[in-house]
C-alpha cells in the first residue's frame, strides 16, 4: 500500500495535459572500461529530402496558407507572406543567384535578424542548392571592432551579402567592401549602394531552378552556422539537408498515435535569432514541416522588450512555446499579474519548451501553477539537447516533474557516455552531426574520437543508472567544473542555476570562480528591473538582500563544492565583443572569468578587494 503522503500527492498533484510523443524506450550497451552507449529503440519517422523540397510540397498543398507574419514597425498590423507566395520569391532569388553563377562552393551571408525577407532568402538559397550564413547581428551592430564580422566573412568568402535596412547595417557594409569591393549588397530597401530585395523576387524562374533542387540532396549543405565563439573566434559549421532532415525524422519517430486534427493549423511565436540551431533550423524547419504559422516576435526576455512579446501573446496562442529560461521567469511574473495574458497563453497550449540553460525548480513551479488556475491541468515542460554541430541529439518526450533534464536520445541518434574524472562526457553520432568545421581539418580531425562520435565537452548523468529510461541529467561543461584546494570539485553547471534560482528575480546572471581556492565565490550581474525600487543606494541594498539569499542557500547546499563564500556585483554589462554574452543572452563562464579577472582575483584577496560581500 503506498504512503499517506504519497496519496495525498496523487490526489492533489493535477495531472499532466496528455503529450503527444511516445514513451521511452531505449537500449543500452555498457563497456568494460565504464563507457556507456545509449539510442532509441523507436525507430526514425519519415524526414524531407531537402528543405527546398520541402517548401515546394507545403505550396502546392496550401498555396494561400499564411506562412510568415511579421508586424509593421511599431508594433503595427501584421504583415504576410503565404506558402505559395513564399515559394515565389524564393525561386525567383533561386533564379537571380544562378544567373550569377552562385552554387555549392559559394555563399550568401545574411547580417540581419529574423525577418519574412530574412526567410525568402534563406529560402532562395535552400532551392538553388546555395549555402546561406547567417550571423548574429550583433556582430555588425554591436561590436566596435567587427572582427567576428570579418572573420566570419574571411570563413565563408560570401558573394552577397543581404541585411534588412542599408542604413542601419551601412557601417558592416563599409567594413565589408573593404574587404572585397566586388561584393554583391542586397536590402529590403536598396539604400546604400545595395540592391533592392524586390529586383531579386521579381526574377522570372527558368528550368534551371528546378535543375538546381533537383541535385540538392541529404549531402548538400544548406547553410553554415557559426559557434558562439566562447573558446576563440567562431567556428564555421556546415550544416546538411540530412542533418535538417534527421532532427524532423527523429522528431516523428517519437511522434504519438493520435489521429492529427486536419482542421489545426499550428502557429508559433518565435524570438530566438536564426543564427543558432534552435529558431534557425529546428524552430523553423519544424514549422515548416507541419504546415503552419510562423509569427516573428520582435520582443525578446530583457526589460524594456519583452513587453512586445507579451502584446503578441494577446493575439497568438500556440501550440507550443519554446524559449530561453529567463524568458519563462519573466513570463510568470507578467501572467501573475494579467489573466487576459494567462488566458490567451494556454488556449491553444499543448506544451512548452525551454534549452540552452537549466530552468529553475522556482519557475517551473509557479508556470505550473498558473497552468493549473487556468486549464486545470499542468502542462508538459520540455527541453531538447545539442549544439551547432550536432543539432537536436536528445529530447524530453515524456511528461515529467524534473528539471535539468535532457531527455533521451532521438530516434537515429547514438550517444556515448564516456568517463571522465568523476563525470561522464558526451559524445554522439547519427544524421544530425556535422562531418566537420568549413575548412578547418585540424579542429575537424580534434574533434570526433577514434570511433567517429562527436566530443560536445559536456557531461551527463542518469537520474538512475540503473533504469536510464527516466533520462539523463545536464552534469556541467566538462571544462568548466573545477577543484578547491580540499580537491573536492565544483560543477558549475549545477551551481550556477540554482544560485541564480535562489537569488530571483535579484539577478540576472552569475558566474562561479574559485579553481584551487578554499572556496567557491561569484560574480552576479543585478536584474536591472528590481534596482529601481530599493532606494537611493541599489546596489548597496541588494547587496544586502543577496547575502541573506545566498547565506540561506548555502544552508541548505550541503559540502563546500556547493557554498558560496563571496559575491561581487558587476555593473558593467557583460560584453558581446569579448565572447561574455550571446545575442540570445547566454552567459559564458570561461570568458568572463578570464576577461574579469582582476575582480576574480579581488574576491580570494585578503583582505577581500572593493565591492567584494563576504556571505
Amino acid at each position: 500500500m503506498a504512503p499517506a503522503d504519497d496519496l495525498a500527492f496523487a490526489v492533489e498533484t493535477p495531472p499532466f495535459k496528455p503529450l503527444p510523443q511516445k514513451a521511452p524506450d531505449v537500449w543500452v550497451e555498457r563497456r568494460a572500461d565504464g563507457t556507456i552507449l545509449i539510442g532509441s529503440n523507436h525507430p526514425s519517422g519519415e524526414g524531407p529530402r531537402s528543405i527546398g523540397h520541402l517548401l515546394a510540397e507545403k505550396a502546392a498543398a496550401h498555396p494561400d496558407r499564411p506562412y510568415i507574419r511579421q508586424r509593421e514597425p511599431g508594433h503595427g498590423p501584421w504583415r504576410e507572406v503565404s506558402y505559395g507566395e513564399a515559394k515565389r520569391a524564393a525561386d525567383g532569388i533561386a533564379q537571380w543567384l544562378l544567373d550569377r553563377g552562385l552554387g555549392a562552393d559559394d555563399a550568401v551571408m545574411v547580417l540581419s535578424a529574423n525577418s519574412i525577407e530574412h526567410a525568402l532568402t534563406m529560402l532562395g538559397c535552400y532551392t538553388a542548392g546555395v549555402p546561406v550564413a547567417p550571423i548574429s547581428p550583433a556582430y555588425s551592430l554591436i561590436s566596435a571592432d567587427h572582427a567576428k564580422l570579418k572573420h566570419c566573412y574571411a570563413m565563408v568568402r560570401p558573394k552577397v551579402v543581404f541585411a534588412q535596412n542599408a542604413a542601419m547595417f551601412a557601417r558592416a557594409f563599409e567594413t565589408l567592401r573593404a574587404l572585397d569591393p566586388g561584393l554583391i549588397f542586397v536590402s529590403v530597401d536598396g539604400g546604400d549602394g545595395s540592391l533592392p530585395l524586390s529586383v531579386l523576387t521579381a526574377t522570372a524562374p527558368t528550368a534551371a531552378v528546378a535543375a538546381a533542387l533537383d541535385t540538392v540532396d541529404h549531402a548538400t549543405t544548406g547553410k553554415y552556422l557559426f559557434t558562439s565563439g566562447s573558446t576563440g573566434m567562431p567556428k564555421a559549421v556546415p550544416q546538411t539537408h540530412g542533418m535538417f532532415a534527421g532532427v524532423i525524422a527523429g522528431q516523428e519517430g517519437l511522434r504519438g498515435e493520435e489521429e492529427a486534427d486536419p482542421d489545426l493549423v499550428p502557429e508559433a511565436l518565435e524570438w530566438m535569432p536564426w543564427s543558432h540551431i534552435s529558431a534557425g533550423n529546428i524552430g523553423f524547419n519544424s514549422v515548416l514541416w507541419s504546415g503552419g504559422i510562423l509569427h516573428l516576435d520582435e520582443g525578446k526576455p530583457i526589460p524594456g522588450m519583452f513587453e512586445t512579446t507579451i502584446k503578441n501573446l494577446y493575439e497568438v496562442s500556440p501550440i507550443v512555446f519554446g524559449s530561453a529560461p529567463v524568458a519563462f521567469g519573466m513570463l510568470a511574473e507578467a501572467m501573475e499579474h494579467d489573466e487576459t495574458l494567462r488566458r490567451a497563453f494556454f488556449k491553444n497550449l499543448r506544451y512548452m519548451g525551454y534549452g540552452g540553460a537549466t530552468l529553475s525548480n522556482d519557475v517551473y513551479t509557479r508556470m505550473q501553477a498558473l497552468a493549473v488556475a487556468e486549464t486545470g491541468l499542468r502542462i508538459p515542460l520540455v527541453t531538447m539537447y545539442g549544439a551547432t554541430e550536432t543539432q537536436g541529439i536528445t529530447v524530453v518526450h515524456w511528461p515529467t516533474e524534473r528539471v535539468g533534464l535532457i531527455g533521451l536520445p532521438l530516434p537515429g541518434i547514438t550517444l556515448k557516455l564516456v568517463p571522465n574524472g568523476a563525470k561522464l562526457e558526451v559524445r554522439v553520432k547519427g544524421p544530425t552531426v556535422t562531418r566537420g568545421y568549413h575548412n578547418d581539418a585540424e579542429r575537424s580531425a580534434a574533434a570526433f574520437d577514434e570511433e567517429g562520435f562527436y566530443k560536445l565537452g559536456d557531461a551527463a548523468r542518469f537520474i538512475d543508472p540503473e533504469d536510464p529510461s527516466q533520462g539523463l541529467v545536464f552534469d556541467g561543461r566538462v571544462t568548466e567544473d573545477f577543484k578547491l584546494d580540499s580537491g573536492t570539485w565544483v560543477s558549475v553547471g549545477t551551481l550556477r542555476p540554482d544560485l541564480v534560482a535562489a537569488c530571483t528575480p535579484y539577478v540576472f546572471d552569475a558566474v562561479i570562480a574559485g579553481q584551487d581556492k578554499p572556496f567557491a565565490a561569484a560574480l552576479i550581474w543585478p536584474a536591472p528591473a528590481t534596482l529601481a525600487g530599493l532606494g537611493p543606494d541599489p546596489l548597496a541594498a541588494l547587496a544586502g538582500i543577496l547575502k541573506e539569499r545566498i547565506a540561506a542557500f548555502n544552508a541548505t547546499a550541503g559540502g563546500s563544492s556547493r557554498r558560496i563564500g563571496r559575491f561581487i556585483l558587476l555593473t558593467e554589462p557583460p560584453s558581446i565583443d569579448a565572447g561574455e554574452i550571446t545575442d540570445k543572452g547566454y552567459v559564458n563562464q570561461r570568458a568572463t572569468l578570464e576577461r574579469r579577472h582582476a575582480l576574480v582575483d579581488g574576491l580570494f584577496a585578503e583582505p577581500p578587494g572593493p565591492g567584494v560581500v563576504q556571505v
